[in-house]
């Protein structure tokens, strides 16, 4: 992957590309495709090699036709079922959700990015250890804010480096696996147990899609953005780790202190005496560009924990209606916090007590269709009310 806007992108080689992506998606698609075929809830005609019908060629349709979807998943599987035979266009997808696809596909790349990570700053600890005990006695001038200080030895320097990797280490070692996501639409799961015939034969599906990409199983977490936001965290740990190398080794390869230097310079177009710290500079920005990123994936949880219906709900519905009780704002908002407390309370537990009987997909139709009615009744009555 190379980005003329943001040099050092080659490193990456195809980590997280928009090819990595496409082909984790469908990576996803073909064993959901598989794992329905394998359950015997898809016919055996319709098992396919998806992998082969799509190519890096593909990408720029799909990322432009994502403008009018949202998101790519719907354009991929246009493109598949197009490329596919009857019976897997006719299965492909059937119980899954573009979250599901999206999410998971997001996970493989993740998973082959901390790989990579994992793997660079294990070579990282061995080099530092190697250079803090190789230059153990080579005497440094140690600076507090920016000026001289105590004598101090290289070494010292280089294991204080090496304490910061090792955060970074234990950041990375302390996330959990990542996890599938099978949900369907909503994270009900309610396709998949109609496919299925049951919850347990549902969850089973989403256990052999997670046994097949090599992720750990998992219920659906479509509004809880964790693993997406602790791998934030731990790789902005990494960041600030290798920012420190990097500040530390530009401050000092300056020629006035002329303590450190690069293995190997940048040059200058016009000067050609300069060695300049490029890697170093490089790395700084990314230490310096990470935190505001990692905030952003926190600030993007809050609003996902905060499903819009909650906002649909309670902002426009609860506070229309509150209009007509001026006088008693009070007691209203009593009384909505009261009737949600209940209403949540009571579907919690009603959940587990009416588990046995929604087991069968046509409680589901039943609920769908009472669910429906009710709207529809309300629709009517504010139309008629306004």
């Amino acid at each position: 992957m190379t980005d003329l806007f943001w040099p050092g992108d080659n490193r990456a080689g195809d980590l997280m590309s928009d090819s990595a992506f496409l082909a984790a998606m469908v990576e996803v698609e073909n064993s959901w495709l598989g794992a329905l075929v394998d359950a015997g809830v898809a016919p055996v005609e319709s098992r396919a090699d998806l992998t082969s019908l799509v190519s890096i060629g593909d990408v720029e349709a799909i990322a432009a036709g994502a403008e009018a979807d949202g998101n790519p998943v719907i354009g991929l599987l246009a493109l598949l079922r197009e490329r596919a035979d009857g019976q897997a266009a006719q299965w492909l997808h059937r119980g899954l959700t573009s979250q599901d696809v999206i999410d998971t596909a997001m996970m493989l790349c993740l998973r082959d990015a901390l790989a990579r990570i994992r793997a660079e700053i294990d070579t990282q600890v061995r080099t530092l250890a190697a250079l803090a005990e190789t230059h153990q006695h080579d005497p440094m001038l140690a600076r507090t804010l920016t000026q001289p200080a105590l004598p101090s030895t290289v070494g010292l320097k280089m294991a204080t480096w090496l304490s910061g990797v090792l955060d970074a280490v234990d950041a990375v070692a302390a996330l959990p696996p990542l996890p599938v996501q099978a949900g369907g639409a909503a994270g009900t799961m309610a396709a998949a147990t109609e496919l299925a015939g049951s919850p347990g034969e549902a969850l089973a599906l989403s256990d052999a899609l997670a046994n097949a990409l090599e992720l750990a199983l998992a219920t659906p977490w479509h509004t809880t953005r964790s693993a997406i936001t602790r791998t934030g965290d731990a790789l902005v740990t990494c960041c600030d780790a290798w920012g420190h190398v990097a500040t530390d080794v530009a401050t000092a390869s300056r020629p006035e202190v002329g303590e450190l230097a690069e293995g190997r310079g940048g040059g200058s177009s016009t000067m050609p005496h300069k060695s300049n710290p490029v890697l170093s500079v490089l790395i700084r920005r990314a230490s310096l560009v990470a935190p505001a990123l990692g905030a952003t994936l926190l600030a993007c949880l809050a609003f996902t924990w905060l499903n819009p219906h909650v906002y649909l709900d309670t902002l426009v519905l609860l506070g229309s209606v509150s209009t007509r009780y001026a006088g008693q704002r009070a007691n209203f908002a009593l009384g909505a916090m009261t009737a949600s407390c209940l209403f949540f309370f009571s579907l919690g537990y009603g959940a587990r007590l009416l588990r046995p009987l929604f087991a069968n997909p046509k409680a589901w139709r039943v609920l769908d269709a009472v669910i429906g009615i009710t709207m529809a009744l309300l629709a009517v009555k504010l139309v008629l009310e306004s």
